[in-house]
């Protein structure tokens, strides 16, 4: 197993990754294809485990729809950047290695899914709070943080206390290897 160096904030991180175009486009990237991926797997849970016609279904539809945005979103910064967005290479994995062996119903797929918007919201908030961000990166994720917010708690409403108990240390484990602290 991989594990990163000493754990970094968001803010850190943040600020790492906006001061180098090489990194803050394969960052771009990446978020781009983790924004195809995540509406991917959404539905996945949804039609593995969610009846047609019930909250749960309706609510994974949603969010997978946002992600599909998102996505959008992000591959609108690639084009201002002269790039073509493309969900190229293998997706990041190491995180998700460690949390979906988890997921076993509708509410440990959800429980892995509120752990990893709750982890994702710390860095969405860092660029969406940034006034120093690159053009057009803040407006974006200030548009993309209320959904993920929403992502969230729907994600946390469909889990269960036991459910989201069980998931919590392969979500350690992961965020661990993702060198982020908690």
């Amino acid at each position: 197993m991989h594990l990163a160096a000493a754990p970094r904030s968001s803010a850190t991180w943040w600020a790492e990754i906006k001061t180098d175009p090489a990194r803050l486009v394969a960052w771009l990237f990446a978020q781009y294809r983790g924004e195809v991926t995540a509406a991917g797997r959404i539905l996945d849970l949804r039609d593995a485990h969610a009846q047609p016609g019930t909250r749960a279904h309706r609510l994974l539809t949603v969010i997978a729809e946002q992600e599909r945005s998102h996505a959008a979103w992000v591959g609108e910064l690639l084009q201002a950047r002269g790039f073509a967005p493309a969900a190229v290479g293998a997706a990041e994995a190491r995180y998700w290695k460690q949390t979906l062996p988890g997921i076993a119903d509708l509410e440990t797929g959800c429980a892995v899914g509120a752990h990893a918007e709750r982890m994702r919201l710390a860095r969405i908030e860092a660029i969406a709070g940034d006034p120093a961000a690159p053009a057009g990166i803040r407006e974006v994720f200030a548009r993309i943080l209320p959904q993920e917010r929403f992502h969230e708690r729907a994600f946390r409403s469909l889990a269960t206390p036991d459910s989201l108990e069980a998931t919590r240390a392969a979500h350690e484990l992961g965020r661990a290897v993702l060198g982020l602290e908690a």
